[in-house]
């Protein structure tokens, strides 16, 4: 293990310290990359299908087919990520991302897009990424030595969503002058930055966890720890309950900007300025040696907060400004929670957390979102961004009398983890 960093070193680049291993320089250098392509993405095909539908339900649906996969497979696919080479696993899955973009921007092309095949495709989406999930994130925790793990998948929620900042801008652009086809296979050719930066992992400066055996309860255990950590387990309540009903936005800003904001294609610019906020709430929490229950919950507020405001915002430049609070809230509440499981989290077990993690934030989407485009579509578009804003600031209050009741049992602070013998 290298030596910790001198007093004024380590307040300089506290934000960044995972950084100054060369492994998770090269990975998270492919990942920007790659994942702008994916916003580019999934910002075309909420305009796509309201496009050829101009339903937010259909919009819900959309978001449904791409995360049920997760709801129902990752667990699973968590477990069989402690089992096998996680870089291995990855570079797979991500070379099957790719093919299915450049098949979309060919169908696209071809103009043979209909609502069911673009369904059909986002189905194998969501399949794929049930196994792509724990792997990817599960390789970021080998990336670095055991203490600075949370600080390295704050980062990486940083990049996951600071690529927001630019990848549905340049949707938003190339929508309206090349077509949606070629956001899908721009997404494609992104996908080589990542690739290459799974190949150009030093393997020698790895930190693999221990990898669990065949057979046993694999999914049973995790649930169980879950279960016996109570940091752990509000950790997960808050992250469902919040991510089911207010992440949808996907399926309430579309209809959002179009009634309210002046047209269908801000939508790309409202999530970008939001992810300028959530690349500022993730660096926020990268800062920190560990992440409290009252940071995290501190930050569930001002999502909900802000998720009201812009529900209501009466025109676009008001949007862009509640657009940017909601991001740091959503920045700072997924970080914050990812951190705090992690500190907790046995390292023969990161992956299966990992995946329960994506099924708590990813995985509830096939729930919110159908709900979300009812709301839209029947009650209003303002209430389809409110309604879920307003569950979440009760879901905190009941959080804290919660943890009031439990003081003593639940610490404000979790611990970060014991470096592993000889790592």
């Amino acid at each position: 293990m290298s030596a910790p960093p001198a007093v004024g070193e380590r307040h300089q680049s506290a934000t960044f310290r995972a950084l100054r291993h060369a492994n998770a320089r090269i990975y998270f250098a492919g990942l920007a990359v790659s994942n702008i392509g994916t916003w580019l993405q999934l910002t075309a095909m909420s305009l796509l299908v309201y496009d050829l539908s101009g339903k937010s339900t259909d919009l819900g649906i959309t978001v449904a087919l791409q995360f049920l996969p997760m709801l129902l497979l990752g667990a699973w696919c968590g477990a069989l990520s402690d089992r096998l080479d996680k870089r291995r696993m990855a570079i797979v899955t991500q070379a099957l991302l790719a093919v299915q973009a450049v098949v979309l921007g060919l169908v696209v092309l071809a103009g043979w897009a209909t609502v069911p095949i673009v369904w059909g495709l986002t189905l194998v989406v969501g399949v794929v990424g049930a196994f792509e999930n724990p792997a990817r994130r599960g390789l970021v925790t080998e990336l670095v030595e055991p203490s600075d793990i949370a600080n390295a998948t704050s980062l990486n929620t940083a990049v996951m969503t600071g690529s927001r900042i630019f990848g549905p801008a340049l949707a938003a652009v190339l929508v309206d002058t090349v077509g949606t086809a070629w956001c899908f296979l721009l997404n494609a050719a992104s996908f080589g930055a990542v690739l290459f930066s799974l190949f150009a992992l030093r393997k020698d400066q790895l930190y693999p966890a221990p990898r669990i055996a065949r057979g046993g309860t694999p999914v049973r255990d995790a649930l169980g720890f879950v279960h016996r950590n109570s940091v752990v387990f509000v950790t997960f309540v808050v992250m469902v309950i919040v991510s089911t009903f207010a992440f949808n936005y996907g399926v309430a800003l579309p209809k959002l900007a179009d009634e309210r904001w002046g047209g269908e294609s801000w939508f790309g610019l409202v999530m970008s300025v939001s992810g300028v906020g959530s690349f500022a709430g993730s660096l926020l929490t990268a800062r920190r040696h560990s992440i409290s229950m009252r940071w995290y919950l501190g930050f569930t507020v001002l999502l909900g907060g802000a998720g009201v405001g812009m529900a209501w915002a009466p025109n676009l430049w008001s949007a862009l400004l509640w657009g940017v609070l909601l991001g740091v809230g959503g920045g700072g509440f997924i970080s914050g929670g990812n951190g705090i499981i992690q500190q907790e989290s046995p390292s023969d077990m990161r992956g299966r957390l990992l995946a329960l993690t994506a099924v708590a934030f990813l995985g509830s989407t096939p729930i919110g979102g159908p709900i979300t485009g009812i709301v839209g579509d029947v009650v209003g578009a303002p209430w389809a961004l409110a309604y879920g804003s307003i569950i979440t600031l009760a879901t905190v209050a009941v959080a804290v009398a919660v943890l009031a009741r439990r003081r003593g049992a639940v610490p404000a602070t979790a611990a970060v983890p014991k470096p592993m013998p000889g790592g």
